[in-house]
């Protein structure tokens, strides 16, 4: 029993140091490879952990062996930007221009709940004020707003401003959301008639969302021929 608790108190130390050498990083900010790497020694060292019959050296080795391998490779994505982006990748803007890039949200898999989502986090409620959003290494989106939406000149001349409302899907990829409609105080002829005075089929649009105040965001599918 002793020699069970022993052995478990070393590996947890030996992994500890070990994340500890990978760099300080939260799970979120690891790169793809340092996220395998430490789910891949968390594995390794369960396995002498709970089996007394392993020796600890032989425990020990993979540990340090994947460690040495993931150190080497740091040094190598430092030095060498094809092998960084053949282990990290690289950012992929998702928003340009003002414009949202649906292929680019296909090739990366992030769906506009999201994007939405994470715009959100930033405290940025209304699209239309983002001209780039880039989707990092890490996972996080990075934004730039045009400059007339930035708060600070309007806080650093002491102009009011109206504050921001919660904007609501009404069309995501060319389904009508009714629910959040109803949300709205709207109703479907009105989704008609706004697509009627922009010439667009429900089913081309890629987002519509409108705030209370009837500020409405509007983006069309990109139609391949």
């Amino acid at each position: 029993m002793l020699i069970s608790f022993l052995r478990a108190i070393f590996l947890y130390l030996v992994l500890v140091l070990s994340i500890r050498l990978m760099g300080k990083r939260q799970i979120g900010q690891m790169e793809p490879a340092e996220f395998v790497v430490t789910m891949l020694l968390a594995n390794i060292a369960a396995v002498p952990m709970q089996n007394n019959s392993i020796p600890l050296l032989t425990g020990l080795v993979p540990i340090l062996t994947v460690l040495g391998i993931e150190l080497i490779l740091s040094v190598l994505t430092l030095r060498s930007i094809r092998i960084r982006k053949l282990f990290c990748g690289k950012p992929v803007l998702l928003i340009s221009d003002g414009k949202i890039l649906e292929d680019n949200l296909c090739q990366t898999r992030v769906n506009l709940d999201e994007l939405t989502e994470h715009l959100r986090e930033q405290g940025i409620f209304d699209l239309s004020t983002v001209k780039y959003a880039i989707l990092e290494t890490d996972g996080e989106i990075s934004t730039m707003l045009y400059s007339k939406f930035s708060p600070a000149p309007a806080k650093d001349a002491s102009v009011p401003v109206k504050d921001l409302e919660l904007p609501y899907t009404i069309i995501s990829y060319g389904r009508i959301l009714r629910e959040n409609l109803a949300l709205c105080g709207l109703d479907t002829a009105w989704v008609q008639q706004q697509l009627q005075q922009r010439n667009c089929p429900a089913e081309d649009v890629l987002l519509m969302t409108v705030d209370r105040r009837g500020k409405i965001y509007f983006a069309k599918r990109e139609r391949k021929n």
